[in-house]
Order: structure tokens, then sequence, then C-alpha cells
């Protein structure tokens, strides 16, 4: 208690004479610096309680009709934090342990009463206060920055059954609060394996530091993560697990798009040195042909050359297609809606789909999504998409879904095919011109997919599994409502 610091005191007492007691003890304390006020009843105690403008209370225990520990009850609902001091004309042991388990700081008997017992106990009083008052403030941060924190976090028994976790782990799984409650962490990883390494590292090491593994989501997706976990033994002697989870699924996308985007670059420099390397030798085979037609050569062989032009207008055709889709592409951006546009585009493949007998379910959004777009160079990229689900998929049960979900940073738009699936190793090179496991295909038609809605800054995932059917997936940005309008005006 520092001499200098004013200390401001309350006492609720129903008898003046004891007040005047009371305060006179405290006055007699050498080393303080008191503003000491009275109040005689309940209410009027209740009131200034909860003005919070006092660092102490002593408080009798009978308030007439009232009781000194429904008061404190009532303080402590009103967020008083303040110590309370009680004081009586007995001692109850009863009484004190209840004052002392609802948050009482002291219980004194008023004709033990002395300056010296009173110091002490307004000493101790206000040290304890002042320590707790530290830990709770402390708590509050750490508890600020659990439930804030953008990774998960969560605190587990050793057996990994989860007792809680911040806001970010229900995000990331997709599961309410109570739904993860259920849960045993080893339930949201997606690989055997992985459980099995953890498991390892805690019995060995005691932790494991920035494992990457695959959490398992309500959707069925796989969200990948970076996972840190610690072994910890409380003060009971008992032992938790303090784990956090970093999602690294926006990352992972970036590096899927860098590398399509290198490679997408790559394609393009390699298309351009084919079309002028094979293009200069092509030009004089037809030369060639041309200088050969007027000659005695031409006439019995005619069969012959005409299979030479005929192929040679062919390869050429081939350089023209892949050097327009390897090509950045020119677009001229107006203000559109999506929704507008994937119907363009889904009408334009309806023959196909009626054709194939294929069930075609479309969920949009009901609000238009509007975004800044060469609506036909959109519509062609749309398509392609939607004419690779149809081609993929059987004709008997035949099914592709096209949904359009806004989310807070974008919009995404999903079109899932349950057709043969695509192995992984080949997910990789699905938008290289000129790759397709078609028979009759040419493998164009995602690559200039992929060049449209990079000139868009659409992001484009794909999730796939042999047999279950494949999901492309769009994320478009947000379009701020001012760009909007400004760009649709010109």
């Amino acid at each position: 208690m520092n001499q200098n610091q004013l200390v401001n005191i309350l006492i609720i007492d129903d008898d003046e004479d004891d007040f005047i007691i009371t305060s006179s003890y405290i006055k007699e304390i050498p080393s303080g610096n008191f503003q000491i006020d009275w109040c005689s009843n309940y209410e009027e105690g209740l009131r200034k309680i909860c003005s919070n403008q006092y660092d102490i209370y002593f408080i009798d225990y009978f308030l007439g009709g009232s009781t000194g520990l429904e008061l404190l009850k009532n303080a402590i609902l009103f967020d008083e934090d303040s110590p309370f001091i009680f004081l009586t004309g007995q001692g109850n042991r009863e009484i004190y342990l209840a004052l002392l388990e609802v948050g009482a700081a002291d219980y004194l008997i008023k004709s033990e009463l002395n300056a010296e017992l009173i110091e002490r106990s307004i000493r101790y009083a206000l040290e304890n206060a002042a320590a707790k008052k530290k830990i709770r403030d402390s708590e509050k941060k750490f508890r600020t920055i659990f439930e804030k924190s953008h990774d998960g976090i969560f605190i587990a028994n050793p057996n990994f059954e989860l007792s809680d976790f911040n806001i970010t782990m229900s995000l990331l799984t997709g599961y309410t609060h109570d739904e993860l409650c259920q849960f045993c962490f080893y339930d949201l990883i997606a690989d055997d394996q992985d459980i099995r390494k953890i498991k390892v590292q805690l019995n060995e090491y005691g932790g494991v530091r920035e494992m990457e593994i695959g959490i398992k989501h309500i959707s069925g997706a796989i969200k990948p993560c970076i996972f840190s976990a610690s072994l910890i033994r409380a003060p009971d002697k008992q032992f938790y697990i303090q784990g956090m989870m970093h999602d690294i699924s926006k990352l992972r996308k970036a590096e899927r798009s860098l590398i399509l985007s290198e490679k997408l670059a790559a394609t393009g420099r390699l298309a351009r040195i084919l079309a002028h390397e094979i293009r200069n030798p092509l030009t004089n085979i037809n030369l060639s042909v041309d200088q050969l037609k007027g000659t005695e050569l031409y006439t019995p062989n005619f069969h012959y050359f005409e299979i030479i032009e005929r192929n040679s207008l062919r390869i050429n055709d081939l350089l023209t297609e892949l050097l327009v889709s390897s090509r950045p592409t020119h677009i001229t951006k107006q203000h559109s809606v999506l929704q507008e546009i994937l119907n363009k585009s889904i009408e334009a493949a309806m023959d196909r789909i009626l054709l194939k007998n294929v069930q075609l379910e479309v969920k949009l959004e009901d609000n238009p999504v509007h975004v800044m777009a060469d609506v036909d160079k959109l519509s062609i990229a749309f398509l392609n998409i939607i004419i690779n689900a149809i081609e993929a998929i059987d004709e008997k049960y035949g099914l592709i879904m096209i949904t359009l979900t806004h989310h807070i940073d974008g919009n995404e738009v999903r079109i899932t095919d349950n057709g043969n699936g695509i192995p992984e190793e080949n997910i990789p090179k699905l938008f290289e011109p000129y790759y397709t496991v078609k028979r009759n295909g040419i493998g164009l038609g995602l690559s200039t997919a992929l060049n449209i809605l990079k000139a868009h800054d659409v992001h484009i995932d794909v999730s796939s599994s042999q047999d279950s059917g494949t999901t492309f997936s769009l994320f478009f940005p947000m379009v701020k409502k001012a760009s909007v309008i400004f760009q649709s005006e010109n």
C-alpha cells in the first residue's frame, strides 16, 4: 500500500456508532492516505458500489432485512471487482466460508478491531485485488489473442479429445462449436499416416512442429494446414495438448496459379518458336507444290499433291490454334452480371446436354453478382469447361451441377460432374495445349479457357477423384461498386 496513493473507502453500516469506530481505526493507520465515505442501508450501498468509484468496501454483514452476502452477490453482477471486507458482531465459521466462496477479501469481528488489524486487512485485500486484476487482464489479453487469431487454436486432453478451441477452428472445419466438442482431433485428419506420425512425435519429442496435414471439412473437401502441437504438464500435474493449425489453402492455390501461369508463358514461348521453325519449311513445301502444278508430274500424281496440300493446310491451322491458345487474351471488360453469363453458356451447351441425356442441376445466387467481364470470351471459357464435363460422364448416369456462391472476399462458380474423374498426376497437365485423353480431341479447350479466366483475374482450382467425378472451382474477385459504376459508364 503506497503511502502517497489515495485509497477511497466506502463503509456500509446501518449503525452510525459502528461507522465512527471503524473509520477512527482507519484514520489511525500511519502509512495510509484514505478518503472515507459512509452509507447506512442496503439500497444506497448498492447504488454507490455500482458507481465503481471506491477502492475498497467495509460492509456490515447484517443490513436491516438484508445481508452483506446478498449485497456482494449483486455487486459481482455489476462487475465490481474492488475488495469487500465484512464486519460482524460475532464470529460464524459458516458465514465466513460462504463469504469467501463468493469472493469476499476478509471477515473481521467488530469487537476485535484495531488499527493494526484493519491496516493488515486493507493491505492484504488491495494487494490480492491487484494481483487478481493483473491475472484477469492477462487472461483477457491472451483470451483475445486466442479468440481473434486467424489460426485454429485448441486445447485437448492427451487422447486429443477437444476441450476448448477458437472460432477459427469452426471456420476451418465447417462444424459448429457443439459439433466440434464431440470430436477427437484425430477424426479431423484426412490421412491415417499423418495420425501415426503425430502420435510418434508426441511420444518421442513431446510435440509436433510445423507438419503439413490435410484437415477434413464438413463439405468433404480437404484443407491443407501447417500443424504444431505441444504436450504440456499443468500445475496440477495433469497433461494436456495445446495445438495450432495454420490454413495454407490460399497459399497452395496461389502456388498452383503461379505454376499454371509459368507453364502458360513457357508454352507460349515454345509455340512461337515451333510456329516459326515449322512454318518456314512448310512454306517451302507449299511453294514447291505450286511450282510442280504446271509440270508433267502433276496430272498423274495429283492425288498425292492434294494430300500434301491438305495436310500442309492442316498443320498451318494447328499452328494458328496453338498460337491463339497460348497468347495472352485481349479482352474488353464491361459491367456484367455473372448469372447472365453462366446462363448464356448453359444455353449454348444445352443441345449436347440433351443429346447425351445428362441431368443438369443449376443453383445460382438470387441477388445479381456483378463482375467486370468480356461477356463473349467469358461465356466461351464457361462453355469449354461445361463441354469438358459433358464429355467426361456416362450417358446413363450423367449429372452436372453448376453453382454460384457468394463469399466474403469474392464469388465462386463450381462446375461439377460425376464422370470418370482425372488421375491426380494428370491434373497439372489439364490446361496444357494439346493435352487430351479424348479420342477425337485436340486439347485446346481448357487451355483457351485458362487464358480467358486468367485475363479476368479468376483463380482456378481443380479437384477430382477417379470414378467419382471432377469439380472446377472458379474464384472471382470482389468488384468494388465504385469501380463497377465508373467502368460501366465508360
